[in-house]
């Protein structure tokens, strides 16, 4: 508070604490102004508090941040019936060493799997080969009906996302509920505080 308050009128601060009260390392501050969080992030950002430098930026909700551009564990839908390991380690081994994986049913019995990859590298060439393929035999395709969307067909390869972020993308779809509007300030995220701070 003491460092910040130099800027401009403060509505809240606090450093994230564990449940034994142990700092996290960082905090949030909310000014009044967007000026006063500017000033801030200009004269803050990088400088050393304790025998910590500081980063200090403007605070961005989880469903604004970047998503992970690494990651070796993908999850694939709309795979064959017969879809086995066997097939799986075919298909997907062309892209890299697969270190492990495993194929789940879901109630209505479609058949689903997660393949985790060595390298980021091979794990993004699967997505970008795989992903939107049709694995149907010219059988199933002569039996599609009219009002097949093809997400429902096509094979479904993308990054494997924890609940959270499938929420959460799945609000960005639908749009914004309707909630009542907060009261605005300025946020600002501050990260690496010394654990005494």
């Amino acid at each position: 508070y003491d460092t910040f308050s130099l800027f401009g009128n403060i509505l809240s601060c606090k450093v994230a604490c564990d449940a034994t009260g142990k700092s996290r390392g960082y905090g949030f501050v909310h000014y009044e102004t967007e000026e006063a969080a500017k000033q801030s992030i200009e004269r803050v950002n990088g400088m050393q508090i304790g025998d910590k430098t500081v980063e200090v930026h403007a605070f961005q909700k989880r469903v604004e941040r970047d998503i992970p551009t690494m990651f070796t564990n993908i999850y694939t839908k709309n795979v064959p019936a017969d879809f086995d390991d066997e097939k799986m380690a075919k298909m997907f081994g062309a892209f890299g060493t697969i270190t492990s994986s495993c194929i789940l049913e879901d109630k209505l019995e479609r058949k689903f799997a997660f393949i985790n990859y060595e390298t980021p590298e091979a794990a993004a060439k699967a997505v970008e080969e795989m992903n939107g393929k049709d694995l149907r035999t010219e059988e199933q395709k002569k039996e599609q009906k009219e009002d097949d969307k093809p997400e429902d067909y096509l094979l479904y390869v993308g990054r494997a996302q924890s609940k959270a972020e499938r929420q959460r993308e799945w609000k960005m779809k639908v749009g914004p509920s309707e909630a009542p509007a907060k009261p605005q300030g300025v946020n600002l995220y501050v990260k690496n505080l010394d654990e005494t701070t």
